[in-house]
């Protein structure tokens, strides 16, 4: 049976009552570097944006689901991005918002979740993330998971006017 539930946490849907969580991430400049975002976003945007969340990942090529406690508080989000049918692969992104929820193992059991629905819901063959070389938690967390370090991006991205590089991760389903 799929699903999207652990012990400690559930993968959920997008809903309009999400807005200002989700503003709140997004205009979080301490983590503009992991999500490469380099401006803000309106409220107004994101309400768009949740307007057409229900839309089909085979459509728009991306997944966000929201990791929730059981007391339904919304601790993060964990992201399915550039869907490739046709190559059965998609990036994968996830966040806890609150440096207090993280290193709590709710991280883990989203990640373990969505590897699950990924490979025997949408029959995928191959995740990969990627991440920023200081980002030695991120590390941890894919690895812990099976992802493998495939390769090194030298410069790949500029934060404060210099270059950083980032690995990228790749989990292929046997």
């Amino acid at each position: 049976m799929i699903t999207l539930k652990g012990k400690n946490i559930y993968l959920r849907a997008l809903e309009p009552e999400d807005l200002d969580f989700i503003h709140s991430i997004e205009n979080d400049e301490t983590i503009w570097e992991i999500s490469n975002t380099q401006t803000p976003y309106s409220k107004f945007l994101i309400k768009q944006y949740l307007e057409n969340a229900h839309k089909d990942i085979f459509e728009v090529k991306q997944l966000r689901l929201v990791i929730s406690s059981y007391d339904d508080v919304a601790l993060g989000m964990i992201d399915l991005f550039d869907f490739d049918f046709k190559n059965s692969r998609a990036g994968i992104g996830i966040l806890v918002k609150e440096h207090d929820n993280r290193l709590k193992g709710f991280g883990a059991e989203a990640l373990k979740l969505l590897i699950n629905y990924s490979f025997t819901h949408l029959g995928l063959h191959q995740l990969y993330c990627n991440i920023s070389e200081e980002n030695k938690a991120s590390m941890k967390l894919f690895t812990n998971q099976g992802f493998e370090e495939i390769g090194l991006k030298k410069d790949w991205y500029v934060v404060n006017g210099s270059y950083k590089n980032e690995y990228l991760f790749q989990l292929i389903n046997n």
